[in-house]
């Protein structure tokens, strides 16, 4: 995984400070993209163990079109826990819970997580009900039947119901490309945390490349990551300089099962081999 220590690199060379939405600060560049084959194995970043049971459960999440944490808190995933307590703790039930308090209610108690877990129509709500459309059923049927289209894209970016996103989208949209019976995708990300979530996103979308080239009968090819405000928050420098300094070691090996349909996939038909990561560097999310 060069591409994503050259894009670190990248940053720290051509980067400006800035201030930010969340006031920790970042050193931001716009404008980079990089390309992962996936015929050379699966792009999960090696200089840092990434968690791939989350990006595994987010990703079946966002396909079943599930927009409240229950499921991923369900499953032990705790990436979106940080923006539903927030706004619990603006809320009249909220009485001095702690983030873990909140997320073993959201667990045991199904009104309370009914009505403090949901985030809004963030992704999956975009990707399968999209002003009543169902982009994804859509996109997987034009890719078995119309290969040659320009207009296989999902958007996630819906002007009118950002105000009701616990979060905007930050990969915000994709196409995909077919040639040769091999698939391929591009993502476009408007903000890029580059040492949290970059490497989370490279997984999920190369993830999601393969789901959809299992189901198409086609073979998944390249992963393109297009990415807009590029930034490494101010909190991070350590623990990327500490990740700059470590070699990449040899890509893991996804095996997935035979399915007919992308919402017939659970987390044991997707399984992960030969991953030899070095060791977990822990962040704080700016939220």
């Amino acid at each position: 995984m060069k591409q994503y220590l050259e894009f670190l690199n990248h940053i720290l060379n051509n980067g400006q400070r800035k201030d930010d939405r969340t006031n920790t600060g970042i050193i931001s560049t716009f404008g980079y993209q990089m390309r992962f084959n996936l015929e050379e194995g699966f792009p999960l970043l090696t200089t840092k163990r990434v968690h791939f049971k989350s990006v595994v459960h987010e990703l079946l999440w966002f396909i079943k079109g599930d927009t409240n944490i229950k499921y991923l808190v369900d499953n032990d995933v705790r990436i979106w826990n940080e923006w539903p307590y927030r706004n619990f703790t603006k809320s009249s039930d909220y009485n001095g819970q702690t983030q873990e308090q909140f997320v073993e209610l959201i667990k045991t108690d199904l009104d309370f997580a009914k009505k403090h877990g949901n985030l809004g129509p963030v992704y999956g709500k975009q990707w399968r009900d999209f002003n009543g459309f169902d982009q994804l059923t859509n996109i997987i049927e034009e890719i078995k039947n119309n290969p040659s289209s320009r207009r296989l894209i999902i958007n996630s970016w819906n002007p009118p119901q950002i105000k009701d996103m616990a979060l905007p989208p930050c990969h915000m949209m994709f196409q995909f490309y077919v040639f040769d019976d091999k698939l391929s995708l591009q993502m476009y990300q408007r903000s890029a945390d580059a040492f949290l979530g970059v490497p989370f996103n490279i997984a999920s979308y190369a993830l999601l490349l393969a789901l959809v080239a299992k189901v198409t009968g086609l073979t998944a090819h390249e992963f393109v990551h297009t990415v807009g405000d590029a930034h490494i928050y101010i909190n991070h420098l350590e623990q990327v300089n500490t990740q700059l300094k470590r070699v990449p070691r040899k890509l893991p090996k996804l095996i997935l099962a035979d399915k007919l349909n992308i919402e017939d996939f659970t987390y044991e038909d997707i399984t992960l081999e030969a991953y030899n990561p070095h060791p977990t560097i822990k962040g704080k999310v700016a939220v």
